[in-house]
């Protein structure tokens, strides 16, 4: 009987499997990425079926893109709009008749002709803004080369509207007595006058400008939270022990929870540019919407990362929420979305460049969008955005790690 030495032997000498090809390095290195890129997209399923089945994640998602980015548009509008105008024509001239009907819609309601007698209770039952007082004699003194006073009464208590309609009804008064001085001796001084030609947004409509900041600033703070959301949902419901004994790695985790959050996000912010921004609220889109999608995707890297770097420094979705508050105000009220940079001051101006990818975006997403430039006018910005992704992602991937090991 032979000995399990020799069988071993025997099996040992048996006639040999068919060869194998010898692995080389770089098909190790391919099996690997595919090996990456198929845990990546298991994940990256695992977190579109969780966003999926938690309604009020995807009603956030729909309201923010759709009914605030309208609100913002049009509750918070700077303009002075459908203003009320009363008339006091104590000269019944063809000038003082011109310059009653140069209050037209939408800036003015239809000027309403009142005595001189009923001003101060007009005024005090808040019945107008606004009422002009055109004196006697206003034609022929304009016309003789003196120099009449018309009197504009303004309800300040409405501040906004006092202050540019003031400007407004100037201009009309100030372009009819001009225009009825032309060709008259001595009429120079009233014939020269600044010709203002507006760029991008002639009549100067807050809309265009607040809905397009609106959608930038909605990507901003939904791509934060949710990313890092998704994180502390995993500790919160102890699915991150799972993650730990699965054969997967941290940047594979990161990178599904980025993709999956963020596609969701730019899927609504680009439905959100067409229906609500295009078609609702009728703004004028110039440049490239491929363009812009490009631009958001790097964006949107660096702020999903940056929020998980945030949910790494804490344990609960209360103290996330306290962190991310903040963060997210300064980063936005000093981008330029709300106030220019240029009323910054000059270092803090170069500090928020420095640091946040937003002022980057926001110039981006005006050139793009707004004046229709191409790529070799916003490749600096893109190239800025594309440097501080990868800062906040070494960095996040740096926490992840070490919250993971810690877990």
């Amino acid at each position: 009987m032979p000995s399990t030495g020799d069988t071993t032997n025997i099996q040992q000498g048996a006639a040999p499997l068919a060869p194998s090809k010898p692995e080389t390095p770089g098909s190790t290195g391919f099996a690997k990425l595919r090996l990456h890129v198929a845990n990546i997209y298991r994940l990256f399923l695992k977190e579109l079926s969780s966003i999926r089945s938690d309604p009020i994640v995807l009603a956030v998602i729909a309201y923010t893109f759709t009914i605030s980015v309208y609100a913002v548009a049009t509750g918070a509008s700077t303009e002075a709009k459908n203003l009320s105008i009363g008339i006091v024509d104590e000269d019944h001239s063809d000038l003082s008749r011109r310059i009653a009907d140069g209050f037209t819609r939408p800036t003015f309601q239809p000027a309403v002709q009142i005595s001189a007698a009923e001003i101060d209770a007009a005024m005090n039952s808040q019945r107008f803004i606004f009422i002009v007082e055109i004196p006697p004699r206003f034609q022929s003194d304009i016309l003789s080369g003196r120099q009449p006073t018309v009197q504009i009464d303004i309800d300040a208590t409405a501040v906004a509207q006092a202050f540019n309609g003031k400007t407004y009804i100037q201009n009309v008064i100030l372009n009819y007595v001009a225009e009825s001085m032309t060709g008259r001796e001595g009429s120079g001084d009233f014939v020269k006058k600044i010709v203002t030609r507006i760029w991008f947004n002639p009549n100067s409509n807050s809309s265009w400008f607040s809905s397009v900041m609106s959608v930038l600033s909605q990507i901003t703070l939904l791509t934060v939270v949710l990313t890092g959301a998704a994180l502390i949902r995993e500790s919160e419901q102890g699915t991150v022990d799972h993650l730990l004994v699965m054969p997967v790695i941290p940047v594979e985790i990161m990178l599904s929870k980025v993709l999956a959050n963020g596609i969701v996000i730019l899927l609504a912010a680009e439905l959100s540019m067409i229906f609500v921004v295009r078609w609702w609220l009728q703004v004028p889109i110039a440049g490239s919407a491929l363009l812009f999608l490009f631009g958001s995707i790097i964006y949107m890297l660096a702020v999903a990362a940056l929020g998980i770097a945030l949910a790494t420094l804490t344990s609960t979705m209360a103290q996330f929420g306290l962190l991310v508050g903040p963060v997210l105000l300064i980063l936005m009220l000093l981008s330029g979305a709300t106030t220019p940079m240029e009323s910054m001051p000059v270092w803090l101006q170069y500090l928020m460049s420095a640091i946040s990818p937003m002022p980057h975006f926001v110039v981006f997403a005006q050139d793009t969008l707004f004046r229709g430039a191409g790529l070799p006018i916003v490749r600096p910005q893109l190239l800025a955005m594309a440097a501080l992704a990868s800062i906040y992602f070494g960095y996040a991937l740096y926490r992840f790690r070490h919250a993971m090991a810690n877990a």
